[in-house]
């Protein structure tokens, strides 16, 4: 399989940081490794370009509980991580999330700044170490050693994009430890320097193909400035609308990127996310995960049940009743949706195969368990959606769009974690399209989104679903994406984009009294640390 080769070049170089840490002066010294006399093949190189990617899965995919991830769905109108009963309370972790009420002392977002700099560290140091290599004596073209380093600063770009997303006014480092102190740039700076990063060293990476599964390859590069375009007006200051048509007409027409015609629209609403979705021909850009060669994916701690789902999906793990749907966001699809009919679970719950109901374990221990669109307790006279402190164990519709399989399946818990796929391309495409013509829908932005939603209706409903030029606002547009893109850690950064990230209100949440909060603080302790970092204006 492609990602087994991936993750043998993860394992080597697992083994190679575990020998040059675990160095003790009293023990005698069998093997030294070190950047003197580790490069000297291809692989080697390869496997120190990789190195950075084995620790974006702890900031970027949901495998974990205080990354990017976390902080760009909790706080926006999709998904929430409400109390249930006597669990999740959290310290208020997530209520503030939900509310916009966080401070510069929040323990989730500190580990996620520690995170992902840590991260910017390790691609920082493949950068300076890969600059060094003498190709000839690696056995390796100048033109390979180029791409290499390539591929290592447009990583880099992307981790400063992400940094930039959640707190606007930031360091610029490209070196390991230099300057000790860091000063502070403003967004515009930072996004001025990854745009440089981007268009320097974009054609410089290789083509897509299988062979790069989970590597940035060209196509990877030309959907990070279709992202970074996008979102300019934002981050910069300035609309860069024409910028973001031009590159994902690139991804799309497969210019340098992609063999012509060798990607497109997933017509399997799973294909995507299902544990063979190496295979799928729309997925970019993605995180290569495989049980088989021990790092498989794992997303039960966030959004499965507690253990009695297990025995509903027959599969090996369980998770801690975390995520839940917000019901807005749920009722935003059309009961003929093939997404809301595959993408979640809900109502009652029966174990694998069969009409034997799983029964809860909570507040309705030895009671069937029904997933219901509300987050409330079950109180006599109680009406509404609820309150982030007053959910039950069934409460809100569930995740199911990534399917591990069930655990006898060859490919059980071999999913990747998809980062850009090509639909996105056709949406941000629509979009500065849209926004071009004044807000107004053109032709071709109708038909690239009804390109995209017609995979989920039957032929009989798509007459009545179909967008057309009247019908497709930037309001619709905005609905429509999130349908599309819900669970992929991209809502609130489309909400800040489109202007309701603070003069919205969703459910348990009304609109924030400024916008300050549409970038995070640099947390407290950081600042402390610091003397040159600057504090976000607002906190």
């Amino acid at each position: 399989m492609k990602k087994i080769i991936y993750n043998k070049f993860f394992i080597s170089f697992f083994v190679f940081i575990g020998i040059v840490s675990c160095t003790d002066l009293d023990e005698t010294t069998y093997s030294e490794l070190s950047k003197s006399n580790f490069y000297n093949n291809k692989l080697e190189i390869i496997q120190a370009t990789l190195r950075p990617f084995t620790h974006m899965q702890a900031w970027l995919a949901f495998t974990g509980q205080n990354g990017y991830y976390y902080h760009n769905e909790l706080s926006a109108d999709q998904v929430a991580w409400p109390q249930k009963g006597r669990h999740a309370y959290d310290n208020g972790d997530h209520i503030r999330q939900h509310y916009h009420t966080w401070t510069t002392e929040e323990s989730r977002l500190l580990n996620t700044w520690s995170l992902m700099w840590t991260g910017l560290g390790y691609v920082n140091a493949a950068i300076e170490d890969i600059q060094s290599v003498d190709p000839e004596a690696a056995g390796i073209t100048q033109e390979e050693l180029e791409s290499f380093i390539a591929e290592s600063k447009v990583l880099r770009a992307y981790h400063y994009m992400k940094i930039m997303d959640l707190w606007g006014n930031v360091p610029i480092v490209t070196q390991v430890g230099m300057p000790e102190n860091p000063e502070t740039q403003n967004r515009e700076e930072v996004f001025a320097f990854v745009e440089k990063e981007l268009l320097e060293n974009v054609e410089k990476l290789q083509p897509l193909s299988p062979q790069l599964l989970g590597r940035v390859s060209k196509a990877v590069g030309y959907a990070m400035l279709s992202e970074l375009y996008l979102n300019a007006q934002v981050w910069s200051g300035e609309a860069r609308w024409a910028d973001c048509v031009e590159y994902s007409n690139k991804v799309i027409n497969g210019d340098g990127g992609a063999l012509a015609g060798s990607m497109m629209l997933d017509q399997d609403p799973l294909g995507p996310y299902n544990n063979t979705n190496e295979n799928s021909p729309e997925n970019i850009f993605q995180f290569p995960f495989s049980r088989q060669n021990d790092f498989g994916y794992s997303w039960a701690s966030f959004y499965m049940g507690f253990s009695n789902m297990r025995d509903a999906l027959n599969v090996t793990y369980s998770g801690n009743n975390a995520f839940v749907v917000i019901p807005s966001a749920f009722d935003a699809y059309q009961e003929s949706d093939i997404r809301k009919q595959e993408w979640f679970l809900f109502g009652p719950q029966y174990e694998y195969g069969t009409t034997v109901p799983i029964l809860g374990t909570e507040e309705y221990r030895g009671q069937p368990l029904v997933y219901v669109n509300n987050i409330r307790r079950n109180t006599e006279g109680q009406t509404g959606e609820g309150s982030m402190t007053d959910g039950e164990e069934n409460s809100g519709a569930r995740f199911h769009k990534y399917r591990s399989g069930t655990q006898d399946d060859e490919n059980y818990l071999e999913n990747d974690f998809v980062i850009y796929r090509l639909t996105e391309m056709y949406f941000n495409k629509a979009e500065a399209l849209m926004r071009q013509n004044g807000g107004v829908a053109t032709s071709e932005a109708v038909e690239l989104i009804n390109e995209s939603k017609s995979r989920y209706f039957t032929e009989e409903d798509w007459p009545t679903e179909m967008y057309t030029a009247a019908s497709l606002t930037l309001d619709e547009l905005l609905a429509e994406r999130g349908r599309e893109f819900i669970f992929e850690g991209k809502r609130r950064t489309d909400l800040i984009r489109f202007g309701k990230f603070t003069t919205g209100s969703w459910w348990d949440k009304i609109p924030d009294s400024d916008d300050h909060v549409t970038i995070y603080p640099i947390p407290y302790r950081q600042v402390q640390t610091n003397p040159n970092l600057e504090q976000n204006p607002g906190y």
